[in-house]
């Protein structure tokens, strides 16, 4: 798989996914990772997830509201969590394959797009 730019994922929808095809490996999670700023690959490479601190306990809760909004279009479910009333965090990965894949890139691009009222 070539590379794709913030760009480029934000204009792709998510495909659905039964399982079936092998989840990206460590090399290919990497090279897709500097298209979604702020998102970190976890120590397996199965997972990436994205932290913010909301200006309060309403922007955080407005943010998942969007959030979900989004997932639920794309037919692709991140995990959501909110922390000490403002602390958000997100997790993606493809439930279906245990791992990565595309899907999970073109989510985090879109959320990166996302309003969003982060503490100053």
């Amino acid at each position: 798989m070539s590379t794709l730019t913030h760009e480029e994922l934000t204009r792709k929808r998510c495909v659905p996914c039964e399982g079936g095809i092998p989840p990206l490996d460590r090399q290919a999670a990497e090279d897709l990772l500097p298209s979604v700023p702020g998102w970190a690959l976890d120590q397996g490479a199965g997972r990436i997830s994205r932290t913010w601190t909301m200006k309060n306990f309403m922007a955080g809760i407005d943010f998942f509201n969007r959030v979900a909004a989004l997932a639920e279009d794309e037919g692709h479910h991140p995990d959501l969590h909110l922390e000490g009333y403002r602390k958000v965090t997100i997790a993606i990965w493809t439930h279906a394959v245990g791992g990565l894949t595309e899907n999970d890139f073109i989510l985090a691009a879109k959320i990166n797009d996302l309003p969003v009222q982060v503490k100053k």
